[in-house]
């Protein structure tokens, strides 16, 4: 398998792969950049078609937390475990205690956390074997509520830049996917009195979300031709590509899914049809923002434990950064993507010099 030469190796300062036959561990770490400080990113266990496609989403997943945390403000780098296989059935107490020892041998390189398939009852267990492992029970725990207040947070500072309104109330949000950042998220929007279209592939998910805020459901493939003023991709990612984007009728593109561009170019496709997109590594940037607090606490005797009012209040910068890229891409005539990818370029580059 291709590595350097791989579409989406994008410099990345190391890879590992995992096995281990007692657990039916089969796993993948990348670590993409680590010049603002050790790399932290999720645990996602998926059930992958192929070797390749897991590290294809290990690759992707990794250089997307690098520009999360870039433009968080935080002094890390990005970076991810992908296992394969899953969750229902094949996750067990060894395989997480092997993923723990795989961690500990990077020797805190990488710091991990719950992503899908992967629980704070999870990180739990792994600590056991790590003492590189953020996000248990009684510590900063689940990321879904801080993400989820993001992504609407994200999708307030969009709609006003778009739309010019102050208020969401009474328009229409399409919402793919019902899972914990869809569910807090749409617990935002309904409180904002927003009118909710969701879906999922899971309809009893898709069945909670209905009767918790009125949403109306719809297939999962007929959420792409909802007519709505914002689409929110909370789901997997690559949903926005050449067969999606023309159908598309919405005004804003604003979500908590990872890379929900299928290739950099798809940028270019939502603005030839006048649809703003807040890159989706700066609307949900408020897990690793949450998780952060308890993160520093390995190399920082001084600082106490998880504090939620602070973690809140660095969440609600979501809403500036997002602004200052959407004012950058109007100034200089690019895409949100772009202009968020410059910021994050010049971030990682003053952080070099320093460095030397």
């Amino acid at each position: 398998m291709a590595y350097f030469d791989h579409p989406d190796f994008d410099d990345h300062e190391h890879v590992s792969y995992f096995s281990d036959p007692d657990s039916g561990l089969r796993a993948i770490i990348a670590v993409h950049n680590t010049v603002l400080g050790p790399a932290g990113g999720g645990c996602r266990m998926w059930s992958y078609a192929s070797d390749e496609e897991a590290l294809r989403d290990a690759l992707r997943l990794s250089r997307a937390m690098t520009y999360k945390i870039a433009l968080a403000g935080l002094p890390g780098g990005g970076g991810k475990t992908v296992i394969i296989g899953d969750s229902s059935k094949d996750k067990t107490e060894s395989l997480l205690l092997a993923i723990g020892r795989a961690v500990q041998r990077l020797g805190g390189r990488y710091i991990i956390a719950e992503d899908v398939g992967t629980t704070p009852a999870d990180m739990e267990v792994i600590a056991r074997e790590t003492d590189f492992v953020v996000g248990r029970p009684g510590e900063s725990g689940d990321t879904s509520p801080a993400t989820g207040l993001g992504v609407f947070l994200g999708i307030e500072t969009a709609a006003k830049r778009k739309l010019g309104i102050d208020s969401l109330e009474g328009l229409r949000v399409a919402v793919q996917g019902a899972g914990n950042v869809a569910t807090y998220l749409c617990q935002h929007l309904h409180a904002a009195g927003v009118r909710i279209t969701a879906t999922d592939t899971n309809e009893a998910a898709a069945t909670r979300i209905a009767d918790r805020f009125g949403a109306t459901i719809v297939a999962p493939d007929a959420i792409y031709d909802e007519e709505c003023e914002v689409f929110a991709p909370c789901a997997l990612g690559a949903v926005l590509n050449d067969d999606t984007i023309p159908r598309l009728r919405c005004a804003v593109v604003a979500g908590g899914a990872n890379n929900q561009l299928a290739e950099d170019r798809h940028a270019d496709a939502l603005e030839e049809r006048d649809i703003l997109y807040a890159p989706d590594y700066v609307v949900n940037a408020g897990g690793i923002i949450n998780a952060y607090r308890e993160a520093i606490r390995l190399s920082r005797a001084d600082i106490g434990g998880y504090d939620e009012a602070w973690a809140m209040q660095q969440v609600g910068r979501i809403a500036e950064t997002l602004a200052g890229v959407f004012e950058m891409a109007e100034r200089e005539s690019i895409t949100p993507d772009r202009a968020a990818e410059k910021k994050v370029q010049a971030i990682l580059a003053e952080a070099r010099a320093r460095s030397t």
